[in-house]
């Protein structure tokens, strides 16, 4: 699911990466000068790191949310916990998540919170020849500097988003679930069964 294939450019300051995670592709742009204290919130520093025992606090929240200009996904707030274990050949992330997202309802249309949570598995591996379509790995050009999570958190939450998702009985929007219920009485009234039709051909 979260296959990532990667083409490299580069300059003095910063890499470019085209990226294709699962379905989605992204624009990543690498500072290769960053510092610990500049990394933003859901990026983590991968070189230079000891092998060891790395925890983070991550987010998505309103904006984030909204810049994937998702229809199913509206805003929300999602907080990660994300435990990093890296050694000399694989560095592995364990995620557990749980929020809310602001979606649409199926019956009314009108906006509702889901509740989301989930645990996930990422490992990181390095190569600029290797591949992999194991959906837990991602394959990064050596060197790389840091690594955004935001994409992979998306998508583990975008995922975990229930098929079918609707306000409790008596919670929908009234003005809109009386429109919807005239519609279907419209459509109810203009129905003629063919079985009938068929009858007055036989007259």
């Amino acid at each position: 699911m979260f296959f990532a294939s990667i083409r490299r450019e580069k300059n003095d300051r910063f890499e470019y990466f085209f990226c294709q995670y699962g379905f989605s592709s992204y624009l990543c742009k690498l500072n290769r000068s960053v510092k610990m204290g500049q990394i933003d919130d859901r990026k983590i520093h991968l070189s230079g790191l000891k092998s060891g025992v790395y925890t983070y606090r991550m987010q998505l929240d309103d904006a984030v949310l909204e810049g994937f200009k998702n229809e199913e996904i509206k805003g929300g707030k999602v907080d990660f916990d994300i435990k990093m274990e890296k050694n000399e050949r694989v560095t592995m992330l364990t995620i557990a998540f749980n929020g809310e997202v602001r979606t649409e309802c199926d019956r009314c249309l009108g906006e509702m919170m889901v509740a989301v949570s989930g645990d996930e598995v990422l490992n990181i591996r390095f190569s600029d020849s290797e591949t992999s379509d194991d959906e837990e790995t991602v394959i990064l050009p050596e060197g790389t500097a840091e690594l955004d999570l935001t994409p992979w958190l998306y998508e583990y939450v975008a995922v975990r988003i229930p098929l079918q998702h609707s306000h409790p009985d008596g919670e929908c929007d009234p003005e809109m679930t009386r429109y919807i219920a005239d519609g279907e009485q419209e459509h109810a009234d203009d129905y003629v069964d063919p079985r009938w039709e068929a009858l007055k051909k036989l007259k």
